[in-house]
């Protein structure tokens, strides 16, 4: 039997050749000994190159960044396949002249979608992440780039004994704005400029138990945090749980908001991880939400970015593009957040989670003597024994896969206390006595460092307390624990070819029974950072010898900068700033009731801001320091600030300061100057503003009084508040010198973020 079939040319489509979709010659087989490899997009290709570039000249890797098509184009045949990706990484990994030069790192540069083909509006899947075959239940569904790492025969099923052999990092970036962003991020938390004492703390959060079996939560948070305090007690613990805070009712239902104060606070002054285990989702942390995404989008810490471990449920659901999560938002934050996440992506169990977060916190600090990134330990806490389950596949890390934990390395050491050798019989931090400590920065071998001139900070702890979770869902079980968080000092002094000294006056409120005190030290000198620990000095008593002081602190009060005139303006979450000074020193020590360095925002005194510490001395010089807090989304209009503070015999002072939020959406000019005024040759335009560290566009032009234009300066401002960057000699613009008299400036200012504009005018007289 013969079939025809008859056809119109207007009822088939005719292949179109398309001379834009030649492809070039490419050989992506003939690289070999490649340390790390970045995949990502051409429109992203310039970001992730500088990332890249930092490593190769820093990290001693060879890297490699690669176009996603180019790997399709030759590993699968031109099709977008996962699999193509993995073999890609599997070439270098199987074709490696050595062991010590197979591939260690995969960066998946751009974010991820469960939409592989595009089908849904505003999808982002840059760079595609393996999804599991069950789509359709939360608690077995996964998305997962440990597919990227599985190097060995009949591995990639993701099977319990499946291992990973490489270590994946995720940047969920979708824009290059983005993308440029996260890298900066990345960059800053390399750079010198990011050292800081904040590096030798570590907060760890535990949610309230809902039910009574959730008691497990802050009980394995406890057990985590001992085990850091008893193997690497150079950290010092911030101990959050909520459940040791008053729990209040809102119409929302419970909150805990001292909690949220706590995290921020955190976050603000410096933490170098931040470890949260208990319940959250895509919106936050926990049902009293003690995390929620405006808290994360005000956090502004682009000097002091946690690693964040996230043990909880669907924080960084990132392959959803219809719904932003909390977790994308911190990783994403242009001002702060995090630059290094490991978190979750799906609904974990908390037994999971349990075993998961105590075998990671062994991996990440090293306790086997490992050196591992944070990406490794993370891996490595997958491959363990005792991590099979399935649900490490929602375990995930985002960040640069090469990056390391910024600890400090070791040492500081104390050398005397008073004059003599710590090592022989020495006196005890006595209550109001006066102490000179000194000491020495070292290698790892104790050699002193001569070479080694910076500055040393320092923060010298009480004794431990034991306190109590408050059972606020009345289940019937409480938690002790210990605390180490009464701080009587924390200064600065300078280190000086290797050697150090400074002094302090012991606080009167120090607890009297002697024990042990906890002495951190943190050092750098632009170029390293080291760190130090000493808890051998004993701390109690009362110096009965100690001279009078019945007069209490000088305070002066601003806000942004030291140039603020009460009164004036301020943005919606302006910095308060209070300089203290006091020839005892100021009391930072929270042992007694009511005598913390205080701020009351407009009378509220049942919620002051405890600000004991955002207080630090200044260099070489322990009467004399500075409190710096920054206040979030205050309400535009007039608001007042009472502070109050003690020294360290308990002499209290007090002041008062006035301001007015005006609406960040506005641009608004005050205190508009020059000086000097009157001037010959020289002066210089003054202005405060609302716009604190935005970048603005300022242009000052000179008229005479019958309004001829003589002069015209443009130039680029950024600054807290105060802006005397611009400064005139008195020439046109033709370089003539101009007559004396009366004239007439216009100061016009533009910010290049939101665009908003303000004009002012002014006088200005020259002398000849």
């Amino acid at each position: 039997l013969q079939e025809y079939i008859v056809v119109s040319d207007t009822d088939y489509f005719t292949p179109e050749i398309v001379p834009a979709s030649r492809i070039a010659n490419q050989n992506l087989h003939s690289l070999r000994d490649i340390d790390y490899i970045i995949v990502t997009q051409d429109y992203l290709m310039s970001e992730a190159e500088r990332l890249a570039e930092y490593h190769r000249k820093n990290s001693g890797l060879t890297v490699r960044v690669v176009d996603l098509q180019k790997i399709y184009n030759e590993f699968s045949s031109g099709s977008p396949d996962l699999t193509g990706i993995r073999d890609f990484v599997r070439h270098f990994y199987n074709n490696a002249t050595s062991d010590d030069t197979k591939i260690k790192y995969v960066c998946l540069f751009g974010d991820a979608s469960f939409d592989f083909k595009d089908r849904i509006r505003g999808n982002n899947n840059i760079v595609p992440a393996f999804q599991s075959y069950q789509s359709f239940d939360l608690a077995n569904s996964y998305v997962t780039d440990d597919y990227y790492g599985m190097m060995d025969d009949n591995e990639g099923t993701l099977a319990a004994s499946d291992k990973q052999d490489v270590a994946t990092g995720r940047f969920v970036v979708t824009t290059l704005e983005e993308a440029k962003a996260a890298v900066d991020k990345t960059l800053h938390y390399y750079a010198t400029t990011s050292f800081g004492d904040w590096r030798n703390n570590i907060a760890v959060v535990a949610d309230d138990p809902d039910v009574a079996s959730e008691f497990v939560l802050q009980a394995t948070v406890e057990r985590i945090a001992d085990t850091i305090t008893s193997r690497r007690p150079i950290f010092n613990l911030s101990k959050i749980y909520s459940d040791a805070f008053v729990q209040e009712t809102s119409a929302g239902g419970e909150r805990y908001p001292d909690v949220n104060e706590a995290i921020n606070n955190a976050i603000e002054t410096g933490t170098l991880v931040m470890d949260y285990f208990g319940h959250g989702g895509e919106d936050g942390w926990a049902g009293e939400r003690i995390l929620e995404v405006p808290q994360i989008q005000d956090w502004n810490n682009p000097n002091t970015l946690p690693l964040m471990v996230v043990v909880t449920c669907e924080f960084s659901r990132f392959d959803n593009p219809l719904r932003p999560t909390a977790g994308e938002f911190v990783f994403l934050n242009p001002n702060g957040g995090t630059t290094s996440m490991v978190t979750t992506t799906r609904q974990i169990f908390i037994s999971v989670g349990q075993r998961f977060n105590e075998i990671l916190v062994k991996k990440l600090f090293g306790f086997g003597g490992e050196d591992y990134t944070i990406a490794q330990a993370m891996m490595q806490m997958k491959n363990d024994p005792a991590a099979t389950s399935e649900q490490r596949l929602f375990v995930f890390y985002l960040g640069d896969p090469a990056m390391k934990l910024a600890q400090a390395k070791p040492n500081i050491k104390l050398t005397k206390m008073n004059g003599v050798d710590v090592t022989q019989a020495i006196d005890t931090l006595k209550a109001l006595s006066k102490v000179t400590l000194e000491g020495v920065v070292t290698d790892a071998s104790n050699t002193v460092l001569t070479d080694f001139n910076g500055e040393l900070s320092t923060t010298i702890f009480d004794k431990s307390v034991d306190r109590t979770t408050l059972d606020n869902d009345n289940f019937g079980n409480r938690l002790v624990f210990d605390a180490v968080e009464s701080k009587i000092f924390r200064g600065r002094a300078s280190v000086t070819n290797g050697a150090f000294s400074f002094e302090f006056i012991v606080p009167k409120d120090i607890r009297i029974a002697f024990g042990k005190a906890k002495i951190s030290m943190y050092a750098d000198d632009k170029k390293i950072d080291k760190a130090g620990v000493n808890q051998e000095i004993v701390i109690g008593g009362i110096d009965e010898n100690a001279p009078e002081d019945t007069v209490g602190p000088t305070i002066q009060l601003f806000m942004d900068d030291e140039s603020f005139v009460d009164g004036g303006n301020t943005s919606e979450s302006p910095h308060f700033i209070a300089i203290l000074e006091d020839a005892s020193g100021i009391n930072t020590s929270i042992t007694a009731v009511d005598h913390d360095i205080i701020a009351v925002l407009d009378g509220n005194q049942a919620n002051p801001f405890i600000l004991n510490d955002f207080y630090q001395t200044e260099l070489d010089d322990f009467t004399k320091g500075k409190v710096r807090f920054p206040f979030r989304n205050l309400k535009p209009g007039p608001h007042t600030i009472n502070f109050k503070c003690w020294d360290t015999y308990n002499n209290p002072s007090e002041s008062t300061l006035n301001f007015v939020v005006v609406d960040d959406r506005d641009l608004v000019l005050s205190n508009v100057l020059n000086y000097p005024n009157p001037f010959i040759n020289y002066t210089e335009f003054w202005f405060n503003h609302n716009k604190p560290n935005e970048p603005l566009e300022v242009q000052v032009q000179i008229f005479t009084v019958s309004g001829k234009l003589i002069k015209t300066i443009n130039q680029l401002v950024q600054s807290e508040n105060l802006s005397r960057s611009i400064s005139w000699n008195g020439l046109d613009d033709f370089g003539n010198k101009i007559g004396k008299g009366v004239y007439i400036y216009k100061l016009n200012v533009k910010s290049t973020i939101s665009n908003t504009k303000a004009v002012k005018f002014e006088k200005l007289v020259i002398l000849q």
